[in-house]
This record gives structure tokens, C-alpha cells and sequence, in this order.
């Protein structure tokens, strides 16, 4: 019986954690936790470890601050393969397919990853694929350049602190200035670029969804392999992307 209770109240104890964490994006500590949950600390250190290794909270690079982790964000995409957000993006990528036949992809941002969560394929031989909930570093992939755009430099130099980019390919960008470059670049043309960062002989345009309050929360990408693109190619997925984010931010969030 006492192990029963025992359980339940660890269960508890990780769930207070979570909702402790759901307003606070700043993180907490391990003396943090255990004075507002009202725990021992070597308790709090226990289950904060735990939750650390399955991937619910991650750390700062000090080791000692702690918030929400990857593994939250990906059952909050699979969670929304229910909802509008992806049903609508079907109809658009739909008439995307339809006019430039190149796969088409949603993107969610999951901490400092790009996380998949619906896309539209095409039957060619040659074409990217990727997989549901598959994560790739933000700062290699298009999507997740368009939504870094939310963030401000100081966000994003705290992100990346030793101002390095590890390369996926040879092509990935390398450095957070050349990142910043490139997101004050894609805030005023609308759209970003991934030019071979993270498969090398696939390029990709990705633009913005919007929420009602003008955050970014998802991207909708084009992916075309290198030996299909051409100047006109290009142009033409550039608007493309452009017409159907703004269709599916009418869509989701702008219809009553």
C-alpha cells in the first residue's frame, strides 16, 4: 500500500513540476524548485534528473538553471496533428503541389530545433523526405530560420552561446553572426533559406504562419533538389510560399 501512495505522489510531484514551469520561461534551480513545491531538495534534484534524461526539462549551459525540454514540444505537435492547423495546411500545400510538384512541409519550433509535424510529398523519384516529429537544428533549416525570427539577438546569442554553429553539412551556416545576418534578412523579404545547410543537394524557402497577436508558430517550407531548380523555379516557389502562409494564417487564425 505504501508503495502504492509512494507512487502516486512522485507522479504528482512531476506534474507540479511541469505546470511550475509553464508560465516561467527563465528556468528555475534545483533550491527553486524544492522552496516552491515545498519538497525536500534532494527529492526535487531526483525527479528534475529524470525528467532531465527523458527530455521533458533541459538545461542551461551552466547546468544549474533548468526549463522545458524538447520532449514537451514534441507531444504538443503530435497532439495538434488533431487540430485546424494542420487539416488547413493540406488544403494549402495541396494547390502547391499541384502548381510546382515539390514537396511541402509544416514546421513547428521545439527549443532550439525544427520539428515536422505535416507534410505533403510528391510521387518524383527524386525529392526530400523527412519524418513526423523529426528534429533538425533551427538554425540549418528554413523553417527554422523563419521562426528564430521571433526571437531577439540577445535570445538567440543565449541560445548559442559560444557563437559557433555545428555544421550538418558543408554548407550549414557557422556562425551566429552569419545567423543573425541572414534573419534580418528574411524579416524584411518574408521568407528565409536553407541552400544546402542541411542536405547538401536539396534547397528549401520556408515562410511565416502568424498567431492573432503577430507571433511566429509554425512555417510552411518548400524543398527542391538542386537539380530542379532553376531561376524561374525559384521565383515562383518564393511566391508560392509566400501566398500560402498567408492563406493558412487566414485560415487558422483569422477566420471567426
Amino acid at each position: 500500500m505504501d508503495n502504492k501512495v509512494h507512487k502516486v505522489k512522485s507522479a504528482d510531484r512531476v506534474l507540479d513540476i511541469l505546470e511550475l514551469f509553464a508560465d516561467e520561461l527563465d528556468g528555475y534551480n534545483i533550491t527553486d524548485i524544492a522552496n516552491k513545491l515545498d519538497m525536500p531538495t534532494s527529492s526535487a534534484y531526483m525527479l528534475v534528473q529524470n525528467m532531465l534524461a527523458r527530455g521533458y526539462l533541459e538545461t542551461d549551459r551552466s547546468g544549474k538553471l533548468f526549463r522545458l525540454g524538447y520532449k514537451i514540444f514534441e507531444i504538443r505537435t503530435r497532439y495538434m496533428g488533431s487540430t485546424s492547423l494542420i487539416s488547413e495546411f493540406y488544403r494549402v500545400a495541396d494547390k502547391i503541389v499541384d502548381n510546382l510538384n515539390e514537396t511541402v512541409f509544416l514546421g513547428v519550433r521545439g527549443g532550439d530545433q525544427l520539428i515536422y509535424i505535416a507534410e505533403k510529398q510528391i510521387p518524383a523519384p527524386l525529392r526530400f523526405t523527412t519524418q513526423f516529429a523529426k528534429t533538425l537544428p533551427l538554425y540549418a533549416s528554413a523553417s527554422g530560420k523563419m521562426l528564430l525570427c521571433n526571437c531577439t539577438e540577445a535570445e538567440i546569442r543565449e541560445m548559442y552561446p559560444s557563437g559557433e554553429l555545428k555544421p550538418l553539412t558543408p554548407n550549414t551556416i557557422a556562425s551566429v553572426d552569419a545567423l543573425l545576418a541572414q534573419l534580418e534578412e528574411a524579416r524584411k523579404d518574408g521568407v528565409a533559406f536553407n541552400m544546402g545547410e542541411t542536405v547538401s543537394d536539396v534547397h528549401c524557402i520556408a515562410g511565416p504562419i502568424y498567431d492573432p497577436e503577430g507571433n511566429i508558430v509554425a512555417s510552411i517550407s518548400i524543398s527542391i533538389p538542386t537539380g530542379r531548380i532553376s531561376a524561374e523555379s525559384w521565383s515562383r516557389a518564393k511566391e508560392w510560399v509566400r501566398q500560402g502562409c498567408r492563406e493558412l494564417t487566414y485560415r487558422v487564425y483569422c477566420q471567426n
